[in-house]
Parts: C-alpha cells; sequence; structure tokens
C-alpha cells in the first residue's frame, strides 16, 4: 500500500521540517515589491544580488518601527523561517526590522554582549540589593532631558524624604561614553549616595550606543555603589541593562526601583506602631500588677521603723530597769557591809571603789548595748532601701529600649524579606507567562462562543466562529475548512 501524501500534509510537514531546523536569524537585504494593506502586514520581497525571498511582517510587530520601509531600503531583519502553507510559498516572518546602517552595530552589540557574559559580568551572583531606605539617589543622564525630570518627579511623589545629586554628562555623541565612565567613576570615589540610576530616554541603537560601551560595562561592574539601569523604552536593551544590578523598563520605573512608597511605607509604620503601642500597654498593664503585688508584700518603711523604735525603747527601759536593780543591790550590799564595818571609812572606800568600778562596767554595758541596737537599726534600714521598686522599675525600663530595637531590627528584616520574595515570585510569574510563548508567533485559538481553547481539529466544525488571540490582538475567524489528521 503506497503512502499518498495530499498536497496539504506535504506542505505542513514541510513547514513544520522547516521551522524546527533554523532558530530565530539575522538577514540583510533590499525591499521590493513593498505592500502595505489596511489589515496593517506589510509584505515584500528581500533580495540580494543573487536571489530573493518573500516575506511578512505582522500588525503586532510592525507597531515597533521606527522608520517606514520603502522600496530599495537595505534592512536588517530578525527572522522565523516558514512556508507558508496556502500558496505552497517559502518566507520569513519578520520580528524585529532595522535599517542596514545599523546592522554593524547590531553585530557589535551581539559580540560585546556574547564576550562579556562568557566572562561573568551579566551573572546574578554580582548583583547588589537595591536598599530599603535610600538617603540620596544618584541620577547618571543628561540634565537636559526628559528622563531626569521623570525620575526627579517620581521620587518627589513617593519619597520626598531623599535627596537627589545629579551627575550630569552628555547621552549620545562621541564623548558621551567617556563621560558616562568618568561619572559613574566619581559616583563611586565620593561615596555620597545610596543608589545610582543611570539611563536616558528613548531612541534608535546610533542614540543609546554610548550605553554598549565596553568600559562603561566594567566601569558599572567594579562599582560598589548598586546601579539602577534606565536606558529607552521598554524594549530597548542595552550592555549597561544587563551589567546593572537591576535593569528597569523606563526612566521612571527606575525611581519607583529607588525609593519605597512613603505613603504605603507610613501606613505600615503607623500598623506596627499601634501593635507595638498594644503590646506595650499590655506589658505595662501586667508589670503594674506585678509591681502592686510586690507592694502588698512588702512592708512599708515607717511601720518597719516604728517597729525598731518601739524594740529599742523597750531594750532601753530594761537596760535601765537593769541598771536599777544592780544599783539597788550594790546599795544593799552596802548597807551591809557598811553595818559589819569595823573602820567606817575605809570600808567606805572599798565599797566606793567597788561601786565607780560598777558603774564603769555599767556604763561600757549601756553603751555596748546601744551600740548594737543602733546597729542593728541601721542594718534594717539598709534592707528596706533595697527592697524599695525603684531598682525594679529601671530594670523594666532598660528591658522594654531594648525590646524595641530588637523591634526596629525585626521590621527592617522582614520589610527586606517581603521585598526579596516580590521580586522572585514576579520573575517565576514572567518565566510561566503565556506571552513568552506568543511573543514567538505562537497562537491561542478559542470558541467564539464558550472561550473553550482548541487544542484538537476534530472538535471544531467547518462554518463554526472561532477566536485567535494573537500578542498584540484577537482574530475572529469562520472555520472554511477541517483537516483531522
Amino acid at each position: 500500500m503506497k503512502d499518498v501524501y495530499p498536497v496539504s500534509r506535504l506542505v505542513r510537514e514541510a513547514r513544520v521540517l522547516l521551522e524546527g531546523s533554523f532558530p530565530l536569524l539575522w538577514v540583510e537585504g533590499e525591499i521590493s515589491n513593498l505592500a502595505m494593506p489596511a489589515s496593517g502586514h506589510i509584505y515584500f520581497t528581500l533580495k540580494d544580488e543573487a536571489a530573493q525571498v518573500r516575506c511578512a511582517m505582522f500588525r503586532n510587530r510592525n507597531r515597533q518601527l521606527r522608520f517606514t520601509p520603502e522600496n530599495g531600503m537595505q534592512v536588517l531583519l530578525r527572522v522565523r523561517v516558514t512556508l507558508y502553507e496556502g500558496r505552497g510559498e517559502f518566507q520569513l516572518v519578520v520580528e524585529h526590522m532595522e535599517e542596514a546602517g545599523s546592522g554593524a552595530l547590531q553585530r557589535a552589540y551581539e559580540a560585546l554582549k556574547q564576550r562579556l557574559g562568557q566572562e561573568g559580568l551579566f551573572d546574578d551572583a554580582h548583583k547588589k540589593p537595591i536598599p530599603a531606605l535610600p538617603h540620596t539617589i544618584g541620577i547618571i543622564s543628561s540634565p537636559d532631558g526628559a528622563a531626569v525630570h521623570d525620575i526627579v518627579s517620581v521620587l518627589k511623589r513617593r519619597f520626598p524624604a531623599a535627596a537627589v545629586i545629579l551627575y550630569p554628562v552628555a547621552v549620545q555623541g562621541e564623548a558621551a561614553a567617556r563621560q558616562l565612565v568618568d561619572a559613574v567613576k566619581l559616583a563611586d570615589h565620593r561615596k555620597d549616595c545610596d543608589v545610582l540610576i543611570i539611563g536616558r530616554g528613548g531612541g534608535s541603537l546610533e542614540d543609546l550606543w554610548s550605553f554598549n560601551d565596553e568600559q562603561l560595562a566594567r566601569a558599572l561592574f567594579n562599582c560598589e555603589l548598586p546601579v539602577i539601569s534606565a536606558v529607552g523604552h521598554e524594549i530597548d536593551f542595552t550592555i549597561a541593562d544587563f551589567v546593572a544590578d537591576v535593569r528597569a523598563p523606563t526612566p521612571s520605573a527606575a525611581a519607583e526601583i529607588a525609593v519605597p512608597d512613603a505613603k504605603q511605607l507610613l501606613a505600615k509604620i503607623q500598623g506596627l506602631t499601634q501593635r507595638l503601642t498594644v503590646m506595650t500597654k499590655q506589658w505595662l498593664v501586667s508589670e503594674q500588677r506585678h509591681l502592686q503585688h510586690l507592694q502588698r508584700r512588702l512592708p512599708r518603711p515607717d511601720v518597719q521603723l516604728n517597729q525598731q523604735r518601739q524594740v529599742l525603747n523597750q531594750q532601753t527601759k530594761l537596760l535601765g530597769s537593769a541598771w536599777q536593780r544592780i544599783l539597788m543591790s550594790s546599795q544593799q550590799k552596802l548597807d551591809y557591809l557598811s553595818a559589819r564595818l569595823k573602820h567606817p571609812q575605809a570600808q567606805i572606800d572599798k565599797q566606793q571603789s567597788k561601786l565607780a568600778a560598777l558603774q564603769h562596767r555599767l556604763g561600757q554595758a549601756f553603751r555596748a548595748e546601744f551600740k548594737h541596737s543602733e546597729t542593728a537599726l541601721l542594718s534594717l534600714q539598709q534592707r528596706l532601701h533595697r527592697q524599695l521598686p525603684t531598682h525594679a522599675v529601671i530594670r523594666h525600663h532598660e528591658a522594654l529600649s531594648l525590646v524595641r530595637k530588637q523591634l526596629d531590627r525585626l521590621m527592617l528584616m522582614q520589610l527586606d524579606t517581603a521585598k526579596q520574595a516580590l521580586k522572585q515570585q514576579v520573575r517565576t510569574l514572567a518565566a510561566v507567562s503565556p506571552l513568552n510563548t506568543l511573543e514567538r508567533g505562537y497562537s491561542i485559538t478559542t470558541r467564539q462562543q464558550t472561550a473553550e481553547v482548541l487544542t484538537h481539529a476534530e472538535t471544531v466544525e467547518k462554518g463554526e466562529m472561532i477566536e485567535v488571540r494573537l500578542l498584540q490582538g484577537h482574530l475572529a475567524c469562520e472555520v472554511k475548512s477541517v483537516s483531522k489528521k
């Protein structure tokens, strides 16, 4: 049984083979047979001295053109090789077009990009983080350009507390690259700003060529300050964009990256302040209760002093009574001995001597007892002073100050962690976005009524209305025929 190919199958498989065999290519040649119908697509023939090929540039791509194509114009194209099945014609689908005069620049750009990439100047490991709360923003750009005014306007609106330092340079022309390099080195040497924005407004490849300078790339790589690149529009890419720590699609976006939104930051700080206030009040109430409990357990100083005074008075009375008893006993002994004395004067003198000795010993004992009581009272006063709540209150205030400092550090760490997580989520979302597939020329086909995504031809009927989504816009189509193989 022979395997007979229908024409449509042969052409389709030839198209698949062609598209799978060639990556995106750069092709240079002359435009001829140019057609620009009302649909917005551009059709033309690209030729040189020996050959020619049909080309098509669809509307979603030619909107990015910075010039109007004309017959006889030399152009440089980035194309996909394909086969137009309707006519069985080999053709090129144009993704990007520029005048051939910039072709040499484009090739030099690609060569420098590849060489610096191999050296590691674009590696994420060398990228420095942008500070969360910068005090000073450095701007390297033309003082007369709209980019500076856009950046300053956004900075004033989002974070007016940040200071701005302008390093004026030329952003195109022969001297521009040297001035850009000197400005980067000067800002890095002075260290008078926290983050550096280098950029300008949009333009052609020639206009932006100063930012593709190798010396500028190495100066940005060696710069210790974090650098945000904001060169041209979102579709423009320069070597400076790849070397910089962060690439912004526009100068205004660079300003938004450089500083936080003061209103959002203030709202977050106010929320944290309220939480801190509530927690502090709760802690103070708890400490107040604990202090009241200690105060209830701690006797009053005046009560302690009164008790010690009572003890001292009691001891003084006991000492006085003992002294009286000793005097009375001594007097009794004296009277007894006086009655027995044969020589009254001698006995009197002897007893008087004993009495004087007893009085001296009694005085010493009284003074010693009084000093002991006084020392005990002083010791009790010192113990009472150490138990006063003033020291505990000071310690609690110091602990509260430490907790506040720890809370401030924790808040800054949480802000930085949230920002890094957001950047990672943005990169992940960009990696899985279906728009990347649409940019390579693919499309998404759905039923017009139900929006169901179509993946098999056998689910579609002839005459049914379908909708084709491209990278830019939608196409409403009617199915003319269905091939289910």
